[in-house]
């Protein structure tokens, strides 16, 4: 009534009580349907739309317009479900309902659902569920958190209780969301070390990762060696063996998905290029929408056949991992026979596997790539030539710690459709590409960049308070803010918080710049002194991926 007077004298002159759409996760619908190239769609705003319509309708223009964003709106992204959930109308009712309930709720960074749970399994769930896996949920799928060592640590998810609504019980002695409720908090979760003994045990020895979750896919085609080229930042012409991690970009030279692409063996059938493509599952139906429109743009002559539920994911990773890999294939894992960033196929307990010399963790270690029928069998001769290195089972929230300090990027935290290579401290990715004459998507805005030189740059902050950091904080330089924090975690090798964040200069960021401040990070109403650096915290010389330890 104080900002605008003039409703207290108007009254009520009608009422309207009408339909309102809503969506699993509370957020919008935006995008273009990758079905009917040309439709977008602007809906689902969860009786937010007065709200949401300015900054919504204008991201909405220029994904017409331009063709991409001018900030990251990966959330409200039409394509961010998988069409498995898409086609449930039980995962959607259920999950709708949940984040309406929700809507006014606490919103803690590690927060899982309850709604539909294990709609999207692989067949290591049941396995690693008796080994006190807690599960996170991503598109419908479950994939492991963490690995809890409470004697009662048994956490199958129960079929949802609509929070007691609709003459529903709520769910008495449920273990699973008791592991939810030690979540909830602001400080260290009471499973911090559990985290932790993962982490370390990675480092020390060795961990078994079930990535299974991620998105696979086959590209081929006559074009399909042309269509890598102009989608990718990296140069993919490595001839078959090769495995490349890169990111394809926007037309402005932001990274619209982070992946690994692998020169595979021709196909069977014609003879022409395959490439193999591993992308994060949580984004893994936008980055297949995102090829499959270039594709369709340019005009290449390829096809992109999804096969993500036919193929299982595991890592292995430490200072172990090839004594315990040498001890179950055949295949020569030496530095000099089977270099980083390649891959080849051997028989693993009778199975067909292909090994990926790759890392997330900053580690020596393989990606095992398997048909799903293998995965159970694979996995159990893995950890059980393990057991005499101390293997251990890892989950995602380890992961994230050893990422974090070993400096490796996540899509939509630190790399964004809104940030470019250069900006994110990645011009290793492109300098090679940019020197040759093969043109590839954001190729011109990348040289206008290098030109003009950036205005943001992302920098590692060390905070050694022991407060734990959540994102979004500000990050500030001899007392003026320059930035926010996009990511962070704990990194147990180096004993503190890592936090990634973008700072910001008018005209243009340089080196001395950056070097030459003093950093604090602004968490819940306090300042913390950071330590800010260019590179990771944890090995930058990057050694132990190369196995010298």
């Amino acid at each position: 009534m104080k900002r605008v007077p003039v409703i207290e004298e108007t009254g009520l002159k009608s009422t309207v009580c009408g339909p309102e759409s809503f969506t699993p996760d509370h957020k919008p619908l935006l995008g273009e349907a990758t079905d009917c190239r040309g439709f977008f769609q602007g809906c689902g705003f969860n009786s937010s739309g007065i709200m949401l319509a300015g900054g919504c309708g204008r991201e909405l223009a220029n994904m017409v317009v331009e063709g991409t964003t001018s900030i990251d709106m990966f959330g409200y992204d039409v394509n961010r479900y998988h069409p498995d959930c898409t086609k449930n109308k039980a995962w959607i009712l259920e999950r709708s309902h949940e984040a309406y309930v929700k809507n006014y709720a606490m919103v803690f960074i590690h927060d899982e659902n309850l709604a539909k749970r294990d709609m999207r399994i692989d067949p290591l769930h049941e396995t690693l569920l008796s080994k006190g896996c807690v599960f996170q949920q991503r598109q419908g799928f479950e994939r492991p958190g963490y690995f809890a060592t409470h004697k009662d640590a048994v956490n199958e998810k129960m079929e949802y209780d609509w929070y007691g609504s609709y003459g529903n019980e709520v769910h008495a002695n449920y273990a699973y969301r008791d592991r939810l409720d030690e979540e909830y908090t602001f400080g260290y979760p009471p499973h911090f070390d559990v985290i932790g003994a993962e982490s370390d045990a990675c480092r020390e020895r060795a961990a078994l990762f079930n990535m299974s979750y991620f998105g696979k896919f086959f590209l081929s085609g006559p074009d399909a060696q042309a269509a890598v080229d102009y989608l990718c930042c990296s140069n993919i012409n490595k001839g078959p063996g090769g495995t490349v991690y890169t990111n394809m970009l926007n037309k402005n030279g932001g990274s619209e998905t982070d992946l690994t692409v692998s020169h595979i063996e021709p196909c069977p059938e014609t003879g022409l290029d395959r490439f193999y493509i591993a992308a994060g599952g949580g984004s893994s139906n936008r980055d297949k929408a995102h090829i499959m429109n270039v594709i369709d743009d340019k005009g290449f002559d390829c096809t992109l056949v999804d096969h993500s539920a036919d193929y299982g994911m595991l890592s292995l990773q430490g200072p172990k991992s090839r004594e315990i890999l040498g001890s179950i294939c055949d295949a020569d894992l030496s530095n000099e026979a089977f270099p980083f960033s390649s891959h080849r196929l051997t028989n693993i307990a009778g199975h067909e596997v292909r090994l990926m010399r790759l890392t997330f963790v900053g580690e020596l270690g393989w990606e095992l790539h398997i048909p799903s029928e293998g995965l159970v069998d694979v996995y159990n001769t893995v950890m059980e030539a393990g057991k005499a290195h101390g293997i251990v089972d890892g989950g995602y929230r380890a992961i994230d710690s050893l990422s974090s300090e070993k400096g490796y990027k996540h899509w939509h935290e630190d790399v964004r459709p809104d940030t470019t290579p250069l900006e994110a401290g990645m011009a290793w990715l492109v300098n090679a590409k940019l020197k040759t004459d093969v043109d590839f998507l954001g190729r011109d805005a990348l040289l206008a960049q290098k030109k003009s030189g950036i205005k943001k740059r992302l920098v590692c902050l060390k905070v050694k308070s022991p407060v734990p950091l959540v994102t979004l904080e500000a990050i500030s330089r001899d007392g003026d803010v320059v930035g926010w924090v996009c990511r962070t975690a704990y990194g147990y090798s180096v004993g503190c918080n890592v936090a990634w964040g973008y700072v910001e200069h008018p005209e243009k960021i340089s080196l001395d710049w950056v070097k030459s401040g003093k950093y604090q990070v602004e968490c819940m109403g306090e300042v913390y002194d950071a330590e800010v650096s260019l590179a990771a915290p944890f090995d930058p010389k990057n050694l132990r991926v190369k196995g010298i330890y």
